[in-house]
């Protein structure tokens, strides 16, 4: 490994000690007999002075230097108010490990704006901007949190096929594919393995995967490969506890975030909002009341919340404290969701989480009677003979379970304040791109 110090290992009270870092020319200043160089790492910048009167073979070759070069430096560490972090580099030796070609496609140093396809189209340097770097390493403690709080809770981690005979959702949001010969089709959801499992004696699992949607879309929401968090588990009284779960396990990480990710949240000027008081749940019937008497709004679909709606709701809750809230009890809804059981007063024991006005997770309790499913997908059209290796799962026993499907990327998308979800996948698939 080449001998580096990261730029945050760096502190005054090594004044006078020798370090070495490496990385990208963030920037050059030229001063006459005086040029600052500041050198960027995955932990933020470094400052090094170069002075023509200390060495003027180091500074010679410092007026060779581009913005991007990579660089390793070696130098004695001087405190210094006036320079990033607090230091500064007095340098005693320059190798340039590779050049940067100039000009640079987009700028990385400057906050100059660049349309987002352009950023996507140039993502390797897109992504060198700090406040970019923040969005991921936030996304992996957020998701560190979440996975931390399912091991905890005794949950096995598993992973399921994407390639599938059949979609759990519907044929017209699916990738087919050539396997052997055969069409075949990329997961939309791990939903049926994750039932499978249940029935398998697994209890309680969870997935951190990969959905394909193949949907022509055109929003900020929206893309083609999607990245999940899937949870099942068994046991259950009723959707509630599904909830619960969720609601406990989401309030966690977004604890730890605030935590643990101060200086990535600090880069993108984000303040988290933690949820301290329990999710509000209402229902399918009460969330359409909301929105025609206080908002005016009716959504076109009788079955479904459109996303004005989404929005709406959430600056409805999010005035009265409450970032995020579930919605439970929609109507007609696939056949793997108990429905219409006598007693309830909701039309399934569906419900979606929606957070900062935007749906982050659909979930419930499952229907576990074979007969009930089977009726259900000869009414919704679904031929039982392609789903033969998930029935047969519920013919030798399976115990009463739900669990809920998470967007990691909305997630992130919400948790750092970001206008489009592109921007919280590191390199995103939509209708009109599969590159870089």
């Amino acid at each position: 490994m080449i001998d580096r110090t990261y730029s945050d290992e760096i502190t005054a009270e090594q004044d006078g000690e020798t370090v070495s870092i490496a990385g990208h020319v963030h920037e050059i200043r030229d001063l006459g007999g005086l040029t600052f160089v500041i050198v960027r790492d995955r932990e933020g910048q470094t400052q090094v002075v170069f002075k023509e009167e200390n060495d003027e073979d180091l500074f010679e070759a410092v007026q060779d230097l581009h913005k991007e070069d990579v660089v390793q430096i070696s130098g004695r560490v001087k405190a210094s108010d006036q320079a990033p972090g607090g230091v500064e580099l007095a340098p005693t030796r320059l190798e340039v490990i590779s050049e940067s070609d100039t000009p640079l496609p987009m700028e990385v140093a400057k906050d100059v704006e660049a349309d987002l396809s352009t950023r996507l189209d140039n993502r390797a340097i897109d992504l060198r901007k700090p406040e970019n770097y923040a969005i991921f390493s936030l996304r992996s403690k957020l998701m560190s949190a979440m996975e931390e709080w399912f091991d905890d809770e005794g949950y096995v981690d598993v992973d399921t096929p994407l390639i599938s005979q059949e979609g759990a959702e519907g044929g017209a949001e699916l990738f087919p594919v050539v396997y052997y010969g055969d069409e075949v089709f990329l997961s939309q959801s791990p939903q049926l393995y994750k039932q499978m499992l249940m029935a398998a004696g697994f209890d309680k699992i969870y997935e951190t995967g990969t959905a394909f949607r193949a949907e022509a879309f055109a929003t900020s929401r929206h893309v083609s490969e999607i990245a999940m968090f899937d949870v099942e588990l068994a046991y259950i009284e009723d959707h509630h506890d599904v909830m619960d779960v969720q609601e406990e396990s989401l309030r966690y990480a977004l604890e730890q975030v605030a935590e643990n990710a101060q200086d990535e949240l600090d880069v993108l000027d984000v303040d988290l909002d933690v949820p301290t008081e329990d999710f509000p749940r209402i229902t399918f019937e009460e969330a359409r009341d909301i929105l025609a008497t206080e908002f005016d709004h009716v959504p076109d679909d009788s079955d479904d919340l459109d996303t004005k709606g989404e929005k709406l709701l959430g600056e409805y809750f999010e005035e009265q404290g409450h970032p995020a809230f579930f919605v439970v009890g929609y109507p007609n809804e696939k056949f793997y969701y108990r429905q219409d059981v006598s007693g309830d007063d909701i039309a399934s024991r569906k419900f979606d989480l929606i957070y900062k006005g935007q749906e982050l997770s659909s979930g419930g309790q499952r229907e576990h009677d074979i007969e009930t499913m089977e009726q259900l997908m000869d009414e919704q059209g679904a031929d039982p003979e392609n789903f033969k290796f998930y029935l047969e799962a519920f013919r030798f026993g399976i115990p009463p379970h739900g669990g809920y499907g998470l967007g990691i990327d909305r997630l992130v998308q919400k948790v750092a304040d970001l206008e489009n979800i592109k921007e919280a996948i590191l390199f995103p698939r939509d209708p009109d791109r599969v590159t870089p």
